[in-house]
């Protein structure tokens, strides 16, 4: 797929994030407000918050391999390798900036999908007849919810520091798409620069 004009410069700053990656993002985190704090577990209210992440979950799997460049899985799924030694390089002060996720926060998307995913499939299993009432998937159903929510502040937190850090305000590009462009040395994806 044509690239679309992301990574046109305007200001010295990148288009970056696509409209369905923003709206993606923001909607998942609605929703996870939403069933954590405001609707009733099990409710039909609750139930089509679910299915509406599991719908945008499946659009966002197709995007993760026909989307923008920042978009796609092959730009932010980094080897398990390439991870430990971006965190490595974290804690030292010495890690590079990306124009789109870095190493930690390419795998930190596909585990918060993933982990998205197995809430929507257990909480989906408890409607149907064989399990029914079953305590197991009603306990992992709320665990995996339980686990998403620490997991979702974990990433914040890490964009709020990555923001200091790299001097760039990463919440506000998730708002309007742009990051500050590429400078010498720096890496546009998840693979090291150069």
């Amino acid at each position: 797929m044509a690239d679309l004009g992301w990574g046109t410069a305007r200001n010295g700053r990148i288009r970056v994030w696509d409209p369905f990656v923003r709206v993606f993002h923001w909607s998942v985190v609605a929703a996870v407000i939403l069933n954590q704090a405001v609707l009733d577990p099990g409710k039909t209210a609750h139930r089509y918050v679910g299915y509406a992440v599991a719908g945008l979950l499946a659009l966002r799997l197709v995007w993760g391999f026909a989307g923008t460049r920042h978009a796609r899985f092959r730009d932010f799924a980094a080897p398990p390798g390439r991870v430990l030694r971006h965190l490595a390089a974290a804690l030292r002060g010495r890690d590079p900036r990306y124009v789109g996720h870095n190493p930690a926060g390419g795998a930190m998307m596909l585990a918060l999908m993933a982990l998205l995913a197995a809430i929507c499939l257990t909480g989906w299993m408890q409607k149907l007849d064989m399990f029914w009432g079953v305590i197991w998937v009603e306990d992992l159903h709320a665990i995996l919810a339980d686990l998403l929510v620490w997991m979702a502040l974990l990433h914040a937190a890490a964009a709020v520091l990555e923001s200091f850090r790299h001097r760039e305000n990463l919440i506000w590009s998730m708002v309007d798409g742009r990051k500050r462009a590429e400078r010498p040395g720096e890496a546009g994806h998840a693979g090291p620069a150069g």
